[in-house]
């Protein structure tokens, strides 16, 4: 079971849904249950929350599954910010900024403060 995962319907506000199971390039639509709008209240076209929901992929833009909503699944599915993307080639010459240059250009520039502060 995939846990609170968002649906963006076309032309709909989105809608938090729990879904059986990951959806497959070869699926025609989304079969979910546990439908609910984002502040969690049933959506008015719905009789029972607890009934099992079937969205064709034509009137679905695109589905949002949040870190850590796979509960009991394949570990290898969950991907993490700092992973490389596949087919993406690391240059042996780029290295990662140092904590300290990332500090360095987060710092405000007082003389831009100043010019703000005067308008």
């Amino acid at each position: 079971m995939i846990r609170n995962v968002i649906l963006h319907l076309n032309n709909e506000q989105p809608l938090i849904a729990d879904l059986y199971e990951a959806p497959s390039p070869g699926d025609v639509g989304l079969r979910c249950t546990n439908l609910r709008q984002l502040n969690g209240k049933r959506p008015v076209f719905v009789a029972d929350i607890a009934s099992i929901f079937f969205f064709p992929y034509l009137h679905i833009r695109f589905v949002e599954i949040p870190p850590g909503a796979i509960s009991g699944g394949d570990p290898s599915m969950a991907v993490t910010a700092d992973q490389e993307r596949p087919g993406r080639q690391r240059t042996p010459d780029a290295e990662p900024e140092s904590s300290a240059e990332a500090e360095a250009d987060l710092e405000i520039d007082e003389d831009f403060l100043r010019r703000i502060r005067e308008v």
